[in-house]
């Protein structure tokens, strides 16, 4: 049997495709990022407060919290619970207060040192409208998480733990913590507009302007 001729595909016609290709490729590229990340290049709408505190904290984060690093556009926080001294909570427990996340353990010595300086800062700002949360990450021996917490005279802090660490994974899922102390700064609305892995000087003239410049 003879086989058709083929007709041979103009230059124009070829462009054509590849261009229609190309087109297909970057669409479905931007649907399977849509659905895994769910983030685009812009705040999603029940983030918009917090745009404006990570361009405002941006300019904020110098001295003592250099280290943090302005997260714009804001980005949703995962869900996970954690016990508190009143039961379960989650982070929209939070919600209408700036929050500062600080994840610790007590065998982490620089989560140790910056502890009281912490407990200063909710001391000095905590209110309506800002909290120091700091999660405990121990999973063993938590029985001495709050002799530790009295020995070292931590007392503006609520004590919230992560004994089975699963806030610890799911942030870890997420990307936003590979160790410890990991600090979070998020908006009123829940959504994270900073993050910093290390210690901080939380009670000093940086950190306080910080707070007062997120919170006016």
């Amino acid at each position: 049997m003879t086989e058709p001729a083929r007709v041979p595909l103009s230059r124009r016609t070829r462009a054509s495709l590849a261009a229609l290709g190309l087109l297909v490729a970057v669409s479905a590229a931007f649907v399977l990022y849509g659905r895994v990340g769910g983030r685009g290049n812009a705040a999603p709408d029940f983030c918009a407060e917090s745009a404006v505190l990570s361009e405002r904290g941006a300019s904020l984060y110098r001295g003592d919290i250099a280290a943090m690093r302005a997260v714009n556009p804001p980005r949703p926080m995962p869900a996970f619970a954690f016990a508190s001294p009143e039961g379960s909570k989650t982070l929209a427990d939070f919600k209408g207060r700036i929050v500062l996340f600080n994840l610790w353990a007590t065998w982490c010595v620089p989560c140790r040192e910056e502890m009281p300086a912490l407990d200063r800062l909710e001391a000095e700002r905590g209110s309506q409208n800002f909290t120091v949360l700091a999660l405990n990450m121990d999973t063993r021996n938590t029985e001495r998480v709050p002799q530790w917490l009295d020995d070292n005279n931590i007392k503006k802090l609520a004590r919230y733990a992560d004994a089975e660490g699963k806030a610890f994974q799911a942030l870890r899922k997420d990307g936003l913590v590979t160790g410890l102390p990991t600090t979070l700064l998020i908006g009123r609305d829940g959504c994270l507009i900073g993050a910093m892995s290390g210690p901080a000087k939380w009670d000093g003239a940086d950190a306080l302007a910080l707070i007062a410049g997120l919170k006016r």
